[in-house]
């Protein structure tokens, strides 16, 4: 990868591994060493091994399970069904919608049915293959379109069988719609006939009108640590879980209730992640683990193989996009409207969530006066659907900015200056009337992605002819006879933290003591770490601080409150936050200890004082007293300095169902990409040249792990570019395999050029931005209208396929 440079504005940091610093990662070495221990390495001597039974059907009603051939394989200790679940029947992380093991029915192929704990994994399966379930097979529900329009599409789930949610304008399977009008569309708000003729005038009024339909396919978050866990009983009749999963406390919420448990008997540690990019938010083998262990009084471990993850977890919602946009002849936007379907599978997940990013955001960064959006999740009998990585964002962003490549080609202008003619900036409104009060510099990250240097062409290369350099690499049959090279942008507009009123804080535990002579702070979160750095970035924070070298990450655990979940790239704002609120408050409480020891001047106030090098400083008496000896030796009844505070972004509101209005968003976040492809159009093959980026974030806190995170994020939006897809016909998934399922390896992942620049929210800790959703949103546009200046072709579908390229029908 290029180097990434860095555009500052006016921030600084001195502080050793603080703030600004790239400290190693204390998880790193043993992740690239192969000796970290993931939740799929725990082990216990007396531990048994669980298995689940899934549907194999999209949609069928259960008549009846058998369970006694399993339960006679020896070393098998317990087979449960739904009739065994002691507690609530149903969880969910928004709406309590789906079955802990199904009863009545089954809703989508892989759902869980029958779960086998045995003293070897190879009997639970063989157990398992032997629980008898008598299916009455029904008709799908897959077409999303239609579960969102058909008012006679048969129900996925029955009526009045889930509790009703108005304020989402529910309907049928509609598990959302959420409309947006603006400007002559809000006056007529309210009768589809003058909402027409409103849209007629306007493209009657407008130079140019461009109009598309466009699909985003189902996108896996493909972590390598599959599902996986630990469940142990514990004397007090609760359970310790032991898990890899992005939100402890969400999880706990869910389990309780089913165990028929008060949530301090249940209680969890994060184990190690691999991996999560939003699949881990949603509940997978936790409920199931701890129902065993607590039946069989013995620890319970799961471990997913890659066909059952597939299976066993949520991925990106599909959608299904109507756009038109109007224009003036010198390229002023004058209205746009979009209809936005995603698919949220059998159970409601984060889709309501999914469905409020999408509307609010569905036009994207641009000034527009006339706005009609209408945005629905619904309900179908395919595979569940809930947070990835952008949710909602990056499958309007797709379309958006396709609609803004077909107008510069109507118009005759560079993609580039049509952007820039009608891009938000600090003081703009986006379409729900949120006002942007941050630095938002879009024409300046758009204008500097088009300055930075392109690549060199074929003809420069030392060998054009090498294989390596060439679409399809070594492995292809490319010779370089129909390569031609295209370059397009992409740009998009993400929320960042939580949205639509939720109360969202995160908590922190920082105590200060001297442990063999030296100042030491513990920092203790639930926040999860899945591999995004944050366990640095607190360190970091407690360096910053309270000037003090040595900081000790305690584990994640349910034992401190919540920090809410490691996705919405929330965590270092909030956990962030919160870290740093309590640092705050032991800084206060050491300076407190000082005065009242008669070791501060007494006309010096505590903004003269800091914390640095150990040591109570002040800016005019200099260093006053160390630590070690304002404290004392914590083993011999020194003093420890301990706060727990909670961290709370400031309040947002739902959007109006009617209208869509309302401030919603926490913060704002940008990113802005340029891709060169080379694509052979006889062929359909892609080589990505290169995906340099510009993208603003507020403060660098690491600035190596930034680079990751526009790396990672981009590499996504590269995969659901060109080959992410997982495809699902009649409710089954075809591909349940990295063999089936491609992603993008070292050989597809070009070279990123990335310019960083810092223009800090002043509503943010540290002046930060989340940093690490944003170039998901822009890459995958970006490479699409590459490819699509390249070949001429419209290229609606994300992934793009060969024959898309080529122009076949297959």
């Amino acid at each position: 990868m290029a180097a990434t440079t860095r555009t500052v504005t006016g921030l600084t940091s001195t502080t050793k591994d603080g703030v600004g610093a790239s400290p190693r990662r204390p998880d790193g070495t043993l992740k690239v060493t192969g000796e970290f221990a993931y939740s799929s390495d725990m082990w216990m001597e007396d531990m048994l091994w669980g298995a689940t039974l899934r549907s194999p059907h999209p949609h069928a009603e259960i008549r009846g399970i058998d369970v006694t051939g399993a339960l006679e394989v020896p070393g098998v200790h317990a087979v449960l069904t739904h009739e065994d679940v002691p507690g609530e029947k149903r969880y969910g992380l928004e709406f309590q919608d789906q079955p802990v093991l199904a009863f009545g029915k089954v809703r989508y192929k892989g759902e869980p049915v029958a779960v086998v704990a045995a003293d070897h994994p190879e009997t639970a399966r063989r157990a398992m293959e032997r629980i008898r379930v008598d299916y009455a097979v029904l008709e799908p529900v897959t077409d999303s379109r239609r579960a969102a329009m058909d008012p006679d599409c048969p129900p996925v789930h029955e009526a009045g069988s889930l509790p009703e949610h108005p304020e989402f304008n529910q309907r049928g399977n509609r598990l959302r719609h959420q409309p947006i009008r603006t400007g002559a569309f809000a006056e007529a708000a309210g009768s589809a006939a003058r909402e027409g003729a409103v849209l007629e005038r306007l493209r009657s009024e407008a130079a140019v009108v461009v109009s598309s339909e466009y699909e985003v396919g189902m996108q896996d978050q493909a972590f390598l640590g599959p599902e996986s866990g630990m469940a142990v009983p514990a004397e007090d009749g609760g359970v310790d879980l032991y898990v890899a999963t992005q939100w402890l406390h969400v999880d706990q919420r869910q389990i309780a209730p089913a165990l028929g448990l008060p949530q301090d008997k249940v209680r969890l540690t994060l184990a190690g992640v691999g991996g999560a990019f939003g699949a881990r938010e949603d509940l997978s083998m936790q409920i199931h683990a701890c129902l065993l262990a607590l039946r069989t009084g013995r620890p319970v471990k799961f471990v997913y193989n890659r066909e059952e993850s597939f299976y066993g977890h949520v991925h990106r919602h599909p959608a299904k996009m109507r756009y038109e946009h109007g224009a003036s002849s010198d390229g002023r936007l004058l209205y746009a409207t979009a209809e936005v379907v995603v698919d949220g599978g059998a159970y409601a997940s984060a889709t309501p969530a999914v469905v409020g990013v999408a509307s609010s955001l569905g036009i994207g960064p641009y000034e527009v006066p006339n706005v009609l959006v209408d945005a629905y999740g619904v309900y179908t009998n395919n595979p569940p659907c809930g947070a990835m990585r952008g949710f909602g964002a990056v499958q309007a962003c797709f379309a958006y900015e396709s609609q803004m490549d077909r107008l510069a080609a109507e118009l005759g202008m560079h993609p580039v200056d049509l952007r820039i003619k009608n891009a938000l900036s600090q003081g703009s409104r986006i379409i729900t009337g949120q006002e942007i009060d941050m630095p938002l510099p879009m024409a300046e990250m758009l204008q500097r992605c088009r300055d930075l240097p392109m690549p060199p062409g074929r003809g420069a290369l030392p060998d054009p002819g090498d294989l390596r350099t060439l679409p399809g690499g070594v492995a292809g049959t490319t010779r370089g006879e129909g390569v031609v090279r295209g370059v397009g942008y992409g740009v998009g507009l993400k929320n960042l933290c939580f949205s639509e009123g939720f109360d969202d804080y995160s908590t922190a535990r920082v105590r200060l003591e001297v442990v063999a002579g030296e100042p030491v702070v513990m920092v203790h979160t639930a926040a999860a770490e899945v591999g995004q750095g944050l366990v640095t970035v607190k360190g970091q924070i407690a360096r910053t601080e309270l000037g003090v070298e040595k900081v000790v990450i305690h584990p994640s655990d349910t034992q401190v409150g919540s920090a809410g979940s490691s996705s919405a790239s929330r965590q270092t704002y909030m956990t962030g936050g919160a870290v740093r609120t309590a640092c705050a408050s032991v800084r206060a409480a050491v300076f407190a200890l000082a005065r009242e020891r008669g070791l501060v001047p007494g006309d010096l106030p505590d903004t003269d004082l800091a914390l640095a090098g150990g040591k109570v400083v002040s800016a005019t008496a200099g260093a006053l007293v160390s630590l070690a000896d304002l404290l004392g030796e914590a083993a011999q009844g020194g003093v420890v300095v301990e706060e727990t505070r909670e961290f709370h972004h400031r309040p947002t509101e739902m959007l109006d169902p009617l209208l869509g209005q309302g401030a919603s968003h926490t913060q704002f976040g940008m990113c802005v990409h340029r891709a060169v492809v080379d694509v052979d159009v006889d062929l359909g093959l892609v080589k990505v040249v290169a995906l340099d980026a510009v993208q603003d974030v507020g403060r660098v806190m690491h600035p190596q792990q930034l680079a990751g995170q526009i790396q990672g994020g981009s590499a996504q939006g590269l995969g659901l570019a060109l080959m992410e897809e997982i495809l699902v016909e009649d409710g089954v998934i075809r591909n349940p395999s990295f063999t089936d399922y491609l992603i993008p390896t070292i050989l597809d992942t070009p070279p990123m050029r990335i310019e960083v620049l810092e223009h800090p929210d002043p509503h943010a800790p540290y002046g930060l931005r989340g940093a690490g959703e944003p170039p998901t949103l822009s890459s995958t546009p970006a490479v699409v209208a590459a490819v699509r200046a390249a070949t001429g072709r419209p290229l609606t579908h994300a992934p793009v396929r060969p024959e898309d390229i080529v122009g076949i029908d297959l």
